[in-house]
């Protein structure tokens, strides 16, 4: 006699699991996001097909030179760590409307060209619809193959039969598996989806890219399961009214998780942005005060990024302190070194603080950057023209020495900037390159002194 399916309830955010409704999850602090699921025992030992592995020596792998497929995007490749690897699995979120179906339909064109066959599965789009989309971006290529369907055996099925190099499964909250009896996005679909299509990336050597809804929080929706299944986790990031998208590596077994891809939104598409510190800097005023010129290393690129303050006085008994772009808790404890170390009393002031362009910079190496524009807006003086600044501040208002000085300055240099303070520590131990005037500073006192 066959048994009753059991019952349990799943939370829709983390996907934490419990054998009664529970108006707050215990896992992620999330209120009423439990539903009613019906238990699965999941993938078997038999999932993968065929025998059973059995280890091996690690020297006695086969290991041939690594042969990363391009897409003809230098920016996305660069996020991918040079290319994409055949069989890995790439998750990409972003908010709705940011480009993320325009970026794979650029780069399945660009696998396309170059002769790889390449499979585009909407479960949101009709095929006319991608075909009119195409059109107006200029990817239209034999090899590309498209597709509407949100049954996941449909899409199993095809891949055995196409036999494509690169999948792009968009999106992954729209599968389901008939198998399940939970809707499509549950968190029994994502997380079995996301496992059937991650062993046959493996097994078929696919690589296979999986487009995600993010929460409004900000979070890839789904549970957090999904972010570990993958190989690279990718970001988005950008505001609908700007031109300007970054595209952010949070996760990746195959590269660097500091690099950044920068694109602008045209009509005809995502363009590449190949000198990002001329496009951040290209409406920068010049003479105004609060506004100063530093250097952030995203990876291993150097981009120049315009920090903006405003120190205005206030009435109200707490000032305001509003700060985008940068980690406000930083700003809060420069602003206490400035009051102690510099005599800046800042008590009554609200201070606003902005990175020009929608840049996110979070390395301590513009510390003397922050400290420079608060103090060039209350003084109402504006930096000299031409000088730029790095540097990380202690809290005794000493200046501390930063990584990758010499690549920060060469970038200065090539963007026409005629003098650079750095660290003191940093100028004893660093080749200075012509064209640029290059000064030791100790405190965020003697910085001021040159700068004002």
């Amino acid at each position: 006699m066959k048994k009753n399916a059991k019952t349990i309830y799943s939370c829709q955010t983390c996907g934490y699991q419990a054998p009664k409704w529970m108006g707050r999850c215990p896992d992620c602090g999330g209120w009423n996001t439990f539903a009613e699921a019906r238990a699965s025992g999941g993938a078997g030992r038999g999932a993968t097909g065929g025998e059973a592995n059995r280890p091996v020596p690690i020297d006695a792998v086969d290991l041939d030179d690594e042969d990363r497929i391009a897409t003809g995007i230098q920016e996305f490749d660069r996020v991918l760590g040079g290319g994409l690897v055949s069989g890995s699995m790439v998750l990409i979120g972003g908010d709705p409307g940011i480009g993320k179906s325009t970026l794979m339909l650029q780069a399945l064109y660009g696998l396309a060209v170059r002769g790889h066959r390449v499979l585009y599965v909407s479960g949101e789009e009709s095929v006319r619809q991608i075909r009119l989309r195409s059109r107006r971006l200029a990817t239209v290529a034999p090899g590309l193959l498209v597709v509407s369907e949100v049954d996941l055996e449909s899409i199993l099925g095809m891949v055995e039969t196409e036999k494509p190099h690169v999948l792009v499964i968009d999106s992954i909250q729209t599968l389901y598996n008939s198998e399940l009896p939970s809707a499509p996005g549950s968190v029994s679909q994502v997380r079995e989806s996301a496992m059937r299509l991650m062993l046959m990336a493996k097994k078929r050597n696919v690589s296979t890219f999986l487009v995600g809804h993010v929460t409004k929080e900000g979070a890839i929706a789904g549970p957090r399961l999904l972010e570990h299944m993958v190989d690279t986790v990718l970001y988005f990031e950008g505001d609908r009214s700007h031109v300007f998208r970054i595209l952010r590596a949070v996760k990746n077994r195959f590269g660097s998780t500091n690099e950044i891809g920068v694109f602008e939104m045209k009509e005809e598409g995502l363009t590449e942005v190949g000198n990002p510190s001329a496009v951040f800097l290209s409406e920068r005023a010049p003479d105004s005060p609060g506004s100063i010129v530093t250097a952030c290393m995203e990876g291993t690129r150097p981009i120049l990024v315009e920090l903006q303050a405003l120190a205005a006085a206030t009435h109200l008994g707490t000032p305001r302190r509003t700060i985008l772009g940068l980690d406000p808790n930083r700003v809060a404890l420069l602003v206490a070194v400035m009051e102690k170390s510099m005599g800046i009393h800042l008590t009554g002031h609200d201070i606003f603080m902005n990175v020009a362009g929608g840049v996110k910079v979070a390395e301590p190496a513009v510390d003397i950057g922050i400290v420079a524009a608060i103090a060039s807006s209350f003084l109402d003086k504006p930096v000299p023209e031409g000088a730029i600044v790095l540097g990380e501040v202690g809290l005794t208002g000493e200046v501390r020495a930063i990584g990758h000085v010499e690549v920060r300055v060469a970038e200065m240099a090539k963007m026409g900037f005629a003098t650079c303070l750095v660290p003191e520590s940093n100028l004893k131990r660093m080749t200075v390159e012509g064209g640029i005037a290059v000064k030791g500073i100790r405190t965020v006192s003697e910085a001021m002194e040159m700068l004002f």
